[in-house]
């Protein structure tokens, strides 16, 4: 068995956290499958740039119930315990959902640059089959790359104190407890997230850099404006996720940065999935309109009813 240090010692501040999360957690469930059901519902969202949102809701609904709700429990309960396997189980598919959304957001990016830079060519580049493919792809990166994430960790010797000092199966925290020689895991658990998040913000990079020269030589201000706004939700979701990620891992090892890795892990693994649909849809005239019009039609057949 391992206990987690949680969150917080304090036990006055523990049933404001279960509030708080409490509710971040409902309206991230809310919120995600809101967008999946207005994506479904609206032939005029059936295009790949809602394909792959519909599918980002999706993950992010399993991503954050994977640490959520056993961290709400950790909060008011007196046991913070977890099993090996339970852990291992934790870790592999946190990992997993975790590499699948920053492949599923330099997947959007290349959506983006599809439709921006060969807009006559974007139906017959971004066919069903190929956003069905894409899919399919990240999927399998996701969970292979956990397979061996997760084989490495749990392979290693655990013999010394038991005592997570985070709030779920953290690489770094569990390599800390091994008394095996962690070198080989250290070197791959940097070079499995150093590889993966280097590789997703290089081809984002890259895309947005051919983006913006695209709608440069766009010569009137609202196809700028329009086009740039079509933009700007990806963007803002890969700042909130790759910048949780990067306060993690590129950071010294001190008790303040340990602090404020929880921080961030509340951030990347609770607020983001939160976030993603909230942000697509306030800054999304489309699905602000159909939002509106489902909304008015309710409040139709209540006051019919009534």
């Amino acid at each position: 068995m391992f206990v987690f240090t949680g969150l917080t010692d304090n036990g006055k501040l523990a049933p404001f956290l279960f509030i708080l999360f409490l509710h971040i957690y409902t309206g991230t469930i809310l919120a995600n499958i809101g967008m999946m059901a207005i994506i479904y519902s609206s032939t005029t969202l059936h295009t790949p740039m809602y394909f792959f949102l519909s599918y980002l809701s999706l993950i992010d609904i399993f991503y954050s119930s994977v640490v959520t709700p056993k961290m709400m429990h950790d909060l008011i309960s007196a046991s913070k315990t977890i099993s090996l396997t339970g852990c291992a189980l934790q870790f592999y598919f946190f990992a997993a959902l975790g590499c699948i959304e920053g492949l599923l957001l330099v997947i959007m990016a290349y959506d983006r640059y599809a439709a921006i830079c060969h807009p006559l060519h974007y139906v017959s580049i971004m066919t069903k089959n190929k956003c069905l493919s894409l899919v399919s792809l990240v999927t399998s990166m996701g969970f292979l790359q956990s397979v061996v994430h997760t084989s490495c960790v749990f392979s290693l010797k655990f013999c010394r104190s038991n005592l997570i000092d985070h709030i779920y199966c953290h690489s770094p925290s569990l390599i800390r407890l091994s008394c095996s020689d962690t070198y080989y895991c250290d070197m791959m658990t940097v070079f499995i997230v150093g590889s993966s998040v280097i590789c997703c913000l290089i081809i984002i990079l890259v895309s947005y850099i051919l983006i913006i020269h695209s709608i440069l030589q766009i010569k009137s201000a609202e196809g700028q404006r329009k086009a740039f706004s079509t933009c700007s939700s990806h963007l803002t979701c890969i700042c909130l996720f790759f910048g949780a990620i990067l306060s993690t891992y590129l950071r010294s090892s001190s008790s303040t940065f340990e602090k404020l890795d929880k921080v961030a892990s509340v951030l990347y693994s609770m607020v983001t999935p939160m976030m993603n649909p909230l942000i697509y849809s306030l800054r999304n005239q489309v699905v602000i309109r159909i939002i509106m019009r489902a909304v008015h039609n309710l409040s139709q057949k209540s006051a019919n009813v009534c």
